[in-house]
């Protein structure tokens, strides 16, 4: 039975590599949004010098909407990968994050929750330097949208720190 229950486990924990092909999958992601930067970018640059202020702080926005999607994908992948597969074993670049390797399920919890509320802030700033093209009803969604979003984010944060402290 002892052999049985070992095996078992053996299966269960090699199973974690069946996440492998999802951060993969993420990175191939992180091309995409590396494409659509490319095109969004290649879109504004004509129009720059006859572009209204608006307008160019709308396409700058959406390019920082694109690199903190992007920014939050590679944080799941390296916090996802080395929580839940294996250590990236990088010890020797000088280029390695220092909080690689330290962040917890719950630290990855909040950061996601937090990059989420800022990508829904750009594009709440973004609708609002285009008001008058939005209608009231989706300003007021996306308003709505954003509060949960932040409620969500302090709730999370409240409830990891009762967490620790009742750990204690």
């Amino acid at each position: 039975m002892k052999k049985i229950e070992s095996q078992l486990e053996a299966a269960l924990f090699a199973s974690r590599w069946l996440l492998a092909p999802m951060y993969v999958g993420l990175v191939a992601s992180l091309l995409m949004l590396l494409f659509a930067f490319a095109k969004e970018l290649i879109h504004i640059v004509p129009q720059m010098p006859a572009a209204s202020t608006g307008t160019i702080i709308v396409g700058v926005l959406s390019l920082v909407d694109l690199v903190m999607v992007a920014n939050l994908i590679l944080i799941i992948i390296f916090a996802g990968y080395e929580n839940f597969v294996s250590k990236i074993d990088t010890s020797e670049s000088e280029d390695r994050p220092e909080w690689m390797g330290l962040v917890t399920f719950a630290e990855l919890k909040l950061k996601l929750i937090g990059s989420i509320v800022a990508i829904s802030a750009v594009d709440l700033l973004r609708t609002f330097i285009n008001v008058s093209e939005h209608a009231s009803s989706e300003i007021g969604w996306k308003v709505l949208l954003h509060v949960t979003f932040v409620v969500s984010g302090v709730l999370f944060a409240l409830m990891d720190r009762l967490s620790v402290h009742k750990a204690r």
